[in-house]
């Protein structure tokens, strides 16, 4: 049976043939396909994105010598500040932390606050006042609710009436 790539065949009855319009459509259609799921994933990004993370650059730049001293000064107290989160059975997040001084005497006179911060989206931060536990010196608790699983930051403030006095940024994964 000879065959020449000159003659034209026709399909079988009920066949298909690929034709080169079909071949177009196929082509604009996955580019097509593409396009949309490029234009869902652009609009989701652009919708979770909180903006921004400061309200000025240019002031906080003429801050960072104030936060070299104030840094240089908390490291003089010579303090001893152990934060710790692990999540409760009914799934609140329990943040205690405990302060001694550079003597190892429990540290008084001083507001604790934590702050677990969402690495993503500064709209899911939770701000936990921590109050000194009864019976235990230096000892602070506070627990939040609605934290999800995952990679958060807990910034621990510590202030009196002079201002800010403590500051300790870290990272944990809560389960």
């Amino acid at each position: 049976m000879p065959t020449s790539l000159n003659e034209k065949r026709e399909p079988e009855a009920g066949g298909f043939r690929l034709t080169g319009r079909h071949v177009l459509f196929i082509l604009l259609g996955v580019f097509a396909f593409i396009f949309a799921v490029n234009g869902v994933m652009i609009w989701k990004a652009v919708e979770s994105f909180p903006g921004l993370v400061t309200t000025s650059s240019y002031r906080d730049s003429q801050r960072y010598n104030r936060s070299i001293a104030a840094a240089q000064e908390q490291a003089a107290r010579g303090w001893k500040v152990d934060a710790r989160a692990d999540r409760s059975p009914d799934g609140r997040v329990v943040i205690r932390l405990e302060a001694r001084d550079a003597a190892g005497a429990p540290i008084s006179g001083v507001a604790f606050k934590a702050s677990l911060l969402h690495p993503a989206n500064r709209a899911h931060d939770h701000v936990v006042p921590l109050v000194a536990v009864a019976g235990a010196s230096g000892v602070f608790e506070g627990s939040a609710t609605g934290v999800g699983e995952g990679k958060w930051g807990l910034e621990v403030e510590g202030e009196n009436d002079q201002g800010r006095i403590f500051l300790s940024e870290n990272s944990l994964y809560l389960r």
